[in-house]
């Protein structure tokens, strides 16, 4: 009963008024339809020198518009059966129609759709803290969702549409049912007790989103994607903590993968002091040699916690060979670093110029991050607005012509940065067809054609929905998680106490999970790249690399000693 009462105050809200006036008028036009054939019943009847009664009439005209026509009552005369076709087929438009297409319109949506909203939550639980707002239902929020599962992060995603939250819903994404400008939706998800909010739609709404938070609380992190140079002091001005322009970071980190230009170590992150670096080996000393022929912890003090050998990711061993295109990461200390660079570092002059396919805002922020370091390039462009200068060639790059034109014979690297990734793959094989031994490197815009672009022939993949979900992950972590590319993280944890008075080698980290040690730290003592004979103190923390299967290797191990601990 309380059910069927809740209905019909949603059905005679403000809202529902004029749908039930429209109701209203069409009920009244049936009565006086049947009430007029039920009049006209009576009078033919009588014309046929037959009688019945009113209630008889009503019978009649009900029946045979429903077509039911039991067949008890008929007229004799055309006239009567001429009007009983006429009852019989506005039956068929009133009753068999226009009535049920009413009922769904006017009871049976009002109430599914007031089934779905009171299924979408419009709010979340009282005593909710340390948990991240999301805006956008993009590949960044989708990469951020799955970390966040992985970290045991809570978080919340804002979508507007109910019938969209519920969808979202189902693929076991946490949502919640707001506008975006609205006060109360950040009330409702508690946006005073939340670590973060990321504005991630464009640049207007982005701005709207930060002024809201912050008529509400002053000292919640904003993270907001600026697309316009010109936004990015407009959204700082309306509250913005943090304001990044991804697809030019992106454009940028293509840039710097580029093989040949530089080999001193390039930093890319850092925990405290430890820092960690990639530093090509091209042209360099120690090509050919295994690390340990290498010396490189003897010499300078860095170690070698991983190698990238043509976009995959190789946790090192002794005889780990360094080949021309190796790129090794290296963990240490500035000055560490530093003695690289005087040893193994310099500046290369390509006479070729490199070659980039596609000049849109990652295209064109690629070609300028080349230029400050002083490489020459050519961008493909098919669109005459956007190739205007000498250093764009206007025309397809799958067009043989073009691609001879703009030197891809010669090019020591070839950068793919469409937003498109079937273009992307598609360029990729023919590039790698007509250019064996050239370095391929490639933007991906979703995570799961990663793999695909790299089967395809290429050398570097850098996603888009990855590197921005990488630096919110890595802001929302400081010194505790440092996600450097695809799939390849810098964790920290409490040395487990099964762990405690073994040396590492002893501790079997590295062939139990596949991840590389590269610090201890502890109160008093802070060992960046221990041995394998250094021994593990009690009260420890260590800071570990691997790839994401061997960080889940690793927390499942040590959820498992966490257990055996607890019992």
């Amino acid at each position: 009963m309380k059910l069927i009462f809740s209905e019909l105050i949603h059905l005679i809200s403000k809202k529902q008024e004029r749908n039930i006036w429209l109701l209203i008028k069409f009920f009244i036009s049936l009565i006086v339809l049947v009430t007029v054939y039920s009049t006209l019943f009576h009078f033919l009847m009588v014309f046929e020198d037959r009688e019945f009664s009113w209630i008889t009439g009503f019978y009649w005209t009900l029946t045979v518009m429903s077509t039911l026509g039991f067949g008890d009552i008929t007229f004799s005369t055309d006239l009567g059966k001429i009007f009983s076709i006429i009852v019989l087929m506005s039956g068929i438009v009133f009753l068999l129609t226009m009535l049920p297409f009413t009922f769904i319109q006017f009871f049976y949506l009002p109430w599914v759709e007031a089934q779905a909203k009171a299924r979408a939550p419009r709010r979340l639980p009282d005593g909710t803290k340390n948990h991240v707002i999301l805006t956008s239902y993009d590949p960044v929020t989708t990469n951020l969702a799955e970390k966040f599962r992985k970290y045991n992060h809570e978080y919340v995603l804002i979508v507007e549409d109910v019938h969209q939250a519920l969808d979202l819903q189902d693929i076991d994404l946490r949502v919640a049912v707001g506008e975006l400008g609205d006060p109360q939706t950040y009330q409702r998800l508690k946006v005073e007790d939340a670590a973060l909010v990321v504005a991630n739609v464009d640049d207007m709404m982005n701005t709207n989103i930060a002024f809201t938070v912050r008529e509400i609380s002053k000292k919640v992190p904003i993270i907001a994607n600026a697309d316009l140079d010109d936004s990015v002091d407009i959204l700082e001005l309306s509250g913005c903590t943090y304001v990044f322009q991804f697809t030019k970071m992106l454009g940028q980190s293509l840039a710097r993968r580029v093989f040949g230009t530089s080999t001193k170590a390039n930093v890319i992150g850092n925990i405290e002091s430890l820092l960690i670096a990639e530093a090509p080996t091209m042209r360099t000393s120690l090509v050919g040699k295994t690390l340990q022929q290498s010396n490189l912890r003897e010499t300078v003090g860095l170690n070698v916690v991983g190698v990238w050998e043509r976009g995959l990711f190789i946790i090192p061993t002794a005889q780990t060979l360094i080949n021309p295109t190796t790129v090794l990461l290296l963990a240490g200390s500035a000055e560490q670093f530093s003695e690289y660079d005087l040893k193994f570092g310099r500046d290369i002059k390509h006479q070729a110029p490199v070659l980039i396919l596609g000049g849109g805002r990652v295209g064109q922020t690629a070609g300028e991050a080349l230029l400050e370091r002083n490489i020459d390039n050519r961008i493909i462009e098919k669109d005459r607005r956007v190739a205007g200068n000498e250093r764009y060639i206007y025309g397809s790059a799958a067009d043989i012509n073009t691609l001879m034109q703009a030197g891809i014979k010669d090019a020591p690297s070839i950068i793919i940065t469409t937003h498109d990734d079937p273009t992307n793959i598609y360029l990729t094989i023919y590039c790698r067809r007509l250019c064996p031994d050239t370095q391929i490197i490639c933007r991906a815009s979703t995570e799961r054609n990663i793999s695909k672009l790299h089967a395809a022939g290429a050398d570097l993949v850098m996603s888009y929905a990855s590197m921005a979900a990488n630096t919110i992950m890595n802001l929302l972590k400081p010194g505790e998680l440092l996600m450097l590319g695809e799939g390849l993280n810098i964790f920290r944890v409490v040395v487990p106490l099964s762990y405690v008075g073994k040396s590492l080698a002893e501790s079997q980290i590295r062939k139990q999970t596949g991840c590389n040690v590269i610090a201890v730290y502890d109160q008093e003592i802070k060992s960046i790249n221990p041995g394998p004979s250094f021994r593990i103190s009690e009260n420890s923390e260590l800071i570990l690399i691997g790839s994401a299967e061997a960080e889940s290797r690793f927390f499942k191990l040590y959820s498992e000693m966490k257990k055996i601990k607890a019992s």
